[in-house]
C-alpha cells in the first residue's frame, strides 16, 4: 500500500481548521451526535426522505465502453453504482427491489457521486453528476485546462434520505454508506479490466480531504440543510501506466467553488456533516497538509472478486446460521482488516465473535496471514444482538465480524475517518465474503455498544463502529439486500 502527501501550495479554496469557538462547536456538535446515536434513544416515526436522486438539470449522456488503454468508466459504475432492478423503483424513492450492488442503512441510498472526468476516459473531460436510476452521466461543466488523467468520483451524502427513518441515529450509517460505495467503486475498477490484456486501473481512496475542498473539486455549491449534498471522500481512478500527482482534487478545484461554507448554524445532520468535513488541525500522523486530503492506494483483495461476485452481492435475510469454516473465516477477517488500514492513524480495529464449540473473540494473525488469535474467551454474540437495535438473529449468526474503535471525545476529523474506514473495510469483506460462496449481511446501528469495557477495559474506547454478519451457504436463503443499520 502506498500514500501520496501533497507538495504544493494550499488551494486558495482550502478552508483553514476552525479556530477558537468553531473549533469547540465542531467538536461539540459531533460529540453529541455520536453519543446520541450510540445511545438507546428510539428513533421518531418516519418522514418522507424526498428523491432517490437530486433534479439533475444538465444534459443526460449514456457512458460509452472504453477504448483500449482508458479508465472502463461503464463497466465500474455498472458493477458498483448502477441501479439493479431499477424499473422496480420510482425516482420519488416508492417501490421495491434493490437498488443499487452494495449494501445500504434500510435502503435508503443516501450516497450520490459527482464524476470529475479527465484524459483517459470514455466521456469527454469535464464534470458530471452520476444517475444510478438511468446509468446516464448529466454534463455540469468543464474540466480545467491542466484536468489531470482518469476520473475522481467525488462521494456526496444525502441526509435527508437517512434520517427519514433513522433519525439521530443517521450520522454513524450516512459515513458507512459512503465507505461501501468507495470499496464498491475500488473493487470494480479491479474487477475491470481495461482491455484483453486485463491490466487493471489504478485505484486511489482520499478519506480526509476537507468539505470545503471537495465542494470546490465537484463545482457543487456549499451545502446549508440536510436535503443538499454533502461530499465526504473521493475515489481516483487512473489509466493504466498513469502516475497520478497528489493533487488531483487541488487542480480540479474552481477559484469561486461555490462561495463561502456556511457557518457551523443548527443542530441537524447536515451541521454535523459540516463539522466532520472542516478543516482538521494539523496531524503529526499524517504529513499532508491539514484539509488537503491524503491519496491511498488500497492493497490488494485476496481473493479477488471478479465482475459477477460484485453482481451477486446481497444482503442475506435473517437467520444467518450456518458455521463459517476456519479458513474462510480467516480471510474474510484478514480482507476488513486490511482494507481500512489506510484511512489514518487511530482506526478502527477488526475482531470477530464465533460461538460454539469453542465461543470467543478472534483477532486476525498479527503478519495478515494464517489462523486468527484468540483474545477473549466466551459467548459474545448475544449481547452483540442486544446492542445492535435487538436484532435477536445475531444470537445465533456463524460469526460476526466487529470493527471497534472510535473513542469517546474524538476530534471530528477522526470520527469521519473511522466510520469511512469501517464501511469500507466491511463492503471489501463483504465482496470477500460472496467470492468464498458465504452469505453476509452489515450490521451498522449499535447502542451501547462499549466492546472494550464489556471486556475489561477502560470505558469509552473501543465502541463499535460497524459490524458483518456471516454464515455458511445455504440453497433456501432469500436475500433482501436492504438492511445495513437495522430495523
Amino acid at each position: 500500500m502506498t500514500t501520496d502527501h501533497p507538495t504544493t501550495p494550499t488551494a486558495p479554496t482550502a478552508q483553514p481548521p476552525p479556530t477558537g469557538p468553531d473549533r469547540a462547536r465542531a467538536h461539540r456538535l459531533v460529540a453529541e451526535a455520536l453519543a446520541r446515536a450510540r445511545s438507546t434513544e428510539e428513533p421518531g416515526p418516519d418522514r418522507d426522505p424526498g428523491p432517490l436522486v437530486p433534479a439533475l438539470p444538465y444534459p443526460a449522456l449514456p457512458v460509452p465502453p472504453a477504448a483500449p488503454g482508458e479508465v472502463p468508466l461503464e463497466a465500474v459504475l455498472r458493477l458498483s453504482l448502477s441501479a439493479v432492478g431499477s424499473g422496480e423503483r420510482r425516482r420519488d424513492g416508492g417501490g421495491g427491489g434493490r437498488l443499487r450492488p452494495h449494501p445500504s442503512a434500510g435502503g435508503c441510498h443516501p450516497v450520490g457521486a459527482h464524476l470529475l472526468v479527465g484524459p483517459g476516459c470514455p466521456l469527454p473531460p469535464g464534470r458530471y453528476a452520476y444517475d444510478p436510476l438511468t446509468h446516464r452521466a448529466h454534463a455540469r461543466g468543464p474540466a480545467p485546462g491542466d484536468a489531470p488523467a482518469g476520473v475522481v468520483a467525488v462521494l456526496t451524502v444525502t441526509p435527508r434520505r437517512t434520517t427519514a427513518h433513522y433519525g439521530h441515529r443517521a450520522v454513524p450509517l450516512l459515513l458507512l454508506d459512503a465507505g461501501h460505495a468507495a470499496a464498491a467503486l475500488v473493487l470494480a475498477a479491479r474487477a475491470a479490466a481495461p482491455d484483453g490484456a486485463g491490466t487493471p486501473v489504478g485505484a486511489a481512496v482520499c478519506p480526509d480531504a476537507d468539505g470545503p475542498l471537495l465542494v470546490a473539486a465537484a463545482g457543487l455549491d456549499h451545502p446549508a440543510r440536510e436535503e443538499d449534498e454533502h461530499p465526504v471522500l473521493a475515489v481516483r481512478l487512473t489509466p493504466p501506466g498513469t502516475r497520478p500527482r497528489p493533487d488531483d482534487l487541488r487542480r480540479w478545484a474552481a477559484p469561486a467553488g461555490g462561495g463561502r461554507p456556511r457557518p457551523l448554524d443548527g443542530e441537524d445532520a447536515g451541521a454535523v456533516l459540516r463539522a466532520l468535513t472542516a478543516a482538521p488541525e494539523p496531524d503529526p500522523g499524517r504529513p499532508g497538509q491539514a484539509g488537503q486530503g491524503t491519496w491511498w492506494t488500497p492493497p490488494p483483495t485476496a481473493p479477488a472478486p471478479s465482475g459477477a461476485d460484485l453482481l451477486a452481492r446481497r444482503s442475506a435475510a435473517p437467520p444467518l446460521t450456518g458455521a463459517v469454516g476456519d479458513t474462510a473465516l480467516a480471510t474474510v477477517l484478514a480482507a476488513a482488516a486490511a482494507a481500512g488500514a489506510g484511512f489514518g492513524p487511530g482506526g478502527p480495529t477488526w475482531c470477530a465473535a464465533v460461538g460454539s464449540p469453542r465461543p470467543a473473540l478472534l483477532e486476525p494473525a498479527s503478519d495478515g496471514s494464517g489462523a486468527p488469535r484468540r483474545s477473549a474467551v466466551g459467548e459474545a454474540r448475544p449481547t452483540l444482538a442486544a446492542w445492535a437495535a435487538r436484532q435477536g438473529w445475531l444470537a445465533e449468526a456463524g460469526a460476526v465480524l466487529l470493527a471497534r474503535g472510535c473513542p469517546t471525545g474524538a476530534p471530528p476529523h477522526r470520527v469521519r475517518t473511522a466510520h469511512l474506514a469501517a464501511g469500507y473495510a466491511a463492503g471489501t469483506a463483504q465482496a470477500v465474503a460472496v467470492r468464498l460462496g458465504l452469505r453476509s449481511r452489515p450490521v451498522g446501528a449499535w447502542q451501547g455498544a462499549d466492546l472494550g469495557a464489556a471486556l475489561g477495559e477502560p470505558p469509552g474506547r473501543a465502541w463499535v463502529v460497524h459490524g458483518l454478519a456471516l454464515a455458511g451457504p445455504e440453497e433456501a436463503a432469500e436475500p433482501d439486500g436492504r438492511e445495513v443499520g437495522g430495523p
